[in-house]
């Protein structure tokens, strides 16, 4: 492992009531990815992202962080606060936009002018300042996904997981808000990685696409190649209404 891996997993094994849910011998996720994860449903999309944040511990193997694992308390709850995620649900707290954008930075103890400053810098950005103080339980789906991403965001991440955030939201609304999210990540460098059940919903300036089936990797290639290559029936199926409209950008070189 070298410094420029943010996240990797050695002989990664997931198992639950005798069956296998994630089976990876490796995987290396450089810093400053865009990594997007794809597969058929059950095929351990979420579990790998859970798993790489350190919210579910693995069976057998191990995920190093900066090259390390992160085996104690300490280390885990280390890692943990250089990481952000953005579920398809808001999962936000009860009370205001404003408490619920600053509770990260409160939960890691930083100074009140800075949780202050980073807040306000988030709501703006993410166009929210407007009804800071509205509870978030009046706020539309749009809304609520606005302070998700600024709660994530305010805490600068290393790592940010998002979990098929925009799926429950109208087309208008998740294309707006995945144009503000690309320059955000650009601007930023954070590391995402980033799981779609839709291929509408890949980034385009996304690295790498991650397949996943039965929990094992069958694919991690870019974009471009997958599209020029759909060699399974669910990459066939994925992609078919890009590829009926044969929407794709051309570089057929970049293979491999």
């Amino acid at each position: 492992m070298t410094s420029g891996h943010h996240l990797a997993v050695a002989n990664l094994l997931i198992a639950k009531g005798g069956r296998t849910i994630l089976d990876i011998p490796r995987l290396k996720i450089r810093n400053g990815q865009v990594v997007v994860v794809i597969g058929p449903n059950g095929a351990g999309k979420s579990t790998l992202l859970k798993t790489l944040g350190y919210l579910i511990k693995p069976t057998q193997g191990e995920v190093l962080f900066h090259g390390k694992p992160c085996n104690t308390t300490q280390s885990n709850l280390v890692a943990r606060r250089k990481m952000a995620t953005v579920f398809q649900e808001s999962l936000l707290l009860s009370g205001s936009v404003w408490f619920n954008v600053a509770a990260g930075l409160k939960l890691r103890g930083l100074h009140s002018n800075l949780i202050n400053e980073r807040t306000e810098f988030w709501l703006n950005r993410l166009g929210i300042a407007r009804f800071a103080h509205r509870n978030v339980r009046g706020l539309s789906g749009g809304e609520a996904q606005r302070v998700s991403l600024a709660r994530a965001f305010a805490v600068e991440p290393e790592v940010l997981f998002l979990d098929e955030p925009f799926t429950s939201l109208d087309a208008p609304t998740r294309v707006h808000l995945m144009d503000e999210l690309e320059q955000i990540i650009q601007k930023t460098g954070v590391t995402t990685i980033f799981v779609t059940h839709d291929a509408e919903g890949i980034p385009f300036y996304a690295d790498r696409v991650i397949v996943l089936d039965q929990g094992k990797i069958t694919h991690d290639a870019t974009l471009i190649h997958l599209l020029n290559n759909p060699d399974t029936p669910f990459l066939k199926a994925f992609f078919r209404h890009i590829l009926a409209g044969k929407n794709i950008t051309g570089h057929s070189a970049e293979r491999g």
